[in-house]
């Protein structure tokens, strides 16, 4: 059995100890409790326990606390030669730009609309995409945008608190666009002293890309730490950022003019 928080409960009741959620064996592993709202007061108090909500069209809400977890440690990032090729072409393209938090709503809307594999309909349900575009509105939540031409190709958002950085989802419109954001997103945390994006779910993508399973102990004193230093004093994209990857000097420059 999970426990249940009130519905109209705004974080005044804690969580259940991570430790409660349901093993490996049960139906629904990590699966920690239910219930509750989806206030900014009540997301924080679950991302900086390592917690997060997740569930279907017609279903309460679910918490999860998976373990292991998997996590993109930013130094282990695996630039492959084909991204990095596709990096340097981005970069030497006019017209091609990393854009961060210009179109948010637009980019969590794509990632509701991704088919996954395995999965029947979206767990970006109008609710929770609701309550990550309040958490955005005052400074939460963040999007990385990869724009061609003035047109929204790819991208990811994720939850920021803090120096530690909770991936959510990314979409493609054309190939490598979500790759191409994820590795901005890389390097403007190895710029700012976020050591780890956490990812969720193991799967084998991320595991290309360097992610690797923490146990649930050594995941949650790193978020102890890190969400309780003083977040970056901006999200916004640089082009010198690209120096945190080992990339050649790109021939043009493409940065976001607002």
């Amino acid at each position: 059995m999970i426990d249940w928080l009130p519905d109209d409960d705004d974080g005044h009741t804690p969580f259940p100890p991570t430790r409660r959620a349901l093993g490996p064996d049960s139906d629904a592993p990590g699966l920690l409790c239910a219930g509750g709202q989806l206030s900014q007061t009540r997301l924080e108090q679950a991302y900086r326990q390592g917690i997060f909500p997740w569930y279907g069209v017609g279903e309460p809400i679910l918490w999860w606390s998976t373990a292991p977890r998997m996590v993109l440690q930013t130094a282990d990032f695996k630039l492959h030669r084909s991204l990095k090729q596709a990096l340097r072409r981005f970069l030497a393209t006019p017209g091609c730009e990393i854009r961060m938090d210009t179109a948010f709503d637009a980019v969590i809307g794509h990632c509701a609309g991704v088919a996954r594999d395995g999965q029947r309909g979206t767990w970006i349900v109008p609710e929770l995409m609701q309550a990550y575009q309040r958490w955005h509105r005052v400074g939460g939540v963040h999007s990385v945008e990869t724009w061609v031409d003035g047109r929204l190709v790819g991208g990811l958002y994720g939850v920021g608190i803090g120096r530690m950085f909770y991936g959510e989802s990314m979409f493609a419109l054309q190939t490598d666009a979500s790759k191409i954001a994820l590795a901005a997103l890389v390097a403007f945390c190895r710029g700012h002293g976020i050591a780890w994006i956490d990812c969720q779910q193991q799967t084998r993508h991320l595991a290309s890309m360097g992610a690797a399973p923490v146990d649930r102990t050594a995941f949650e004193a790193h978020i102890a730490r890190a969400t309780a230093l003083p977040p970056p004093p901006r999200w916004s994209y640089d082009v010198a950022l690209w120096q945190q990857l080992p990339l050649h000097t790109p021939t043009h420059s493409n940065a976001d003019p607002a």
